[in-house]
């Protein structure tokens, strides 16, 4: 598992407690909050935390950098941390140095192309992307000629993007590509392609879910100790204490399955148990959102729905990480297919191997 004390995890929980305080935020109708935090985040080096300083970045092991999403998960934060990442460490695979400030990446879907064409140029059109308004560059993997691929930064201001939010209120925009001159390109390494950027997205946002997961359990058991109704904690009501059993049951499943899939990749597992614990994470995380958003909200009762309470930080952005980088329907279509392809005498080994 993850070591989930490291030096660069600490440094996140820091940062986020003395600068993304959940109340402060939403209390905040300007996003005066942003800069500064981004400011204290790029200053540590966490938004780069997968790029080695040859290439502009901070140099930081896979599980230590999974340790800040989960840092960030919990904290429920509104900037394109987990993205900027993401994209720094897709153009780390083609070894392609990083630019300052906020990125993305495309697609963020398994439905999207976009196409690198014989002048050199990008086109196509990639939905839900995250962040894409307010990032800087946008780091792209577009196909060419052949199926080869190709892995490509972009200047954001030079792509048609079309601004939409996503259920936590933060950028799910969709990009258009036309005829946009990069401002690198390189080809993707061997046996790299969309499925490799897709489960290296569906474990980030996986461990993002498991944080804010960990917030609500925290938030509802409080607030359950503080509530009194008929003279007595709800806590003390029995169909209360069953609701939040259920909840750090789902809380408890989530951490596990997003751990194990971050473990995987931080250790270089195999292709096959990579593929296995990455798509188990996204469907199990996904479906614990879900189910914990509905047990928070109705622990809290009516002041839980209101804009003036926090627990719709994490709720609403834990239901919108569901559908990015593959809906859970989508991975366990995918993983049904692996298995199948692979064949019954295939499945207990690797599943007893993790």
């Amino acid at each position: 598992m993850i070591e989930a004390e490291n030096i660069v995890a600490q440094t996140a929980e820091r940062i986020f407690a003395d600068l993304a305080d959940a109340q402060t935020i939403n209390s905040d109708k300007k996003d005066s909050w942003k800069a500064p935090l981004w400011q204290a985040l790029s200053e540590a080096g966490l938004p780069l935390s997968w790029v080695t300083e040859e290439y502009g970045g901070s140099g930081a092991s896979l599980a230590e950098g999974f340790g800040v999403l989960s840092a960030a998960g919990r904290f429920a934060i509104g900037v394109p941390l987990a993205e900027t990442m993401l994209a720094g460490w897709l153009l780390s695979q083609a070894k392609i140095s990083c630019p300052a400030g906020e990125m993305t990446l495309a697609p963020a879907g398994p439905k999207d192309r976009i196409t690198l064409n014989a002048d050199g140029t990008l086109s196509g059109r990639a939905r839900g992307i995250p962040f894409a308004s307010e990032a800087k560059h946008i780091a792209v993997l577009a196909q060419g000629d052949g199926g080869k691929l190709s892995i490509t930064l972009i200047e954001a201001a030079k792509c048609r993007i079309e601004s939409s939010r996503n259920l936590g209120g933060d950028g799910n925009d969709t990009v258009t590509f036309d005829r946009v001159t990069p401002v690198a390109v390189k080809p993707a390494p061997d046996g790299f392609d969309l499925t490799a950027l897709l489960l290296m997205g569906a474990v980030a946002r996986g461990l993002q879910i498991a944080g804010s997961l960990e917030t609500m359990l925290e938030i509802s058991v409080r607030y359950s100790n503080e509530r009194v109704a008929f003279e007595k904690k709800i806590s003390k009501f029995q169909a209360v204490q069953h609701n939040l059993a259920k909840l750090a049951g789902e809380s408890a499943a989530a951490l596990a399955a997003a751990t194990s899939a971050a473990d995987a990749f931080a250790t270089g597992a195999s292709p096959d148990a990579a593929f296995l614990e990455a798509a188990s994470a996204k469907i199990r995380c996904s479906e614990a959102a879900e189910k914990a958003a509905a047990i928070a909200h109705q622990v809290h009762g009516a002041i839980g729905f209101t804009i003036e309470h926090i627990l719709h930080r994490y709720t609403l952005r834990a239901l919108a990480w569901r559908d990015d980088f593959g809906s859970e329907s989508y991975w366990a279509v995918e993983l049904g297919k692996r298995v199948a392809a692979n064949g019954a005498d295939e499945l207990w080994p690797l599943v007893a191997s993790r």
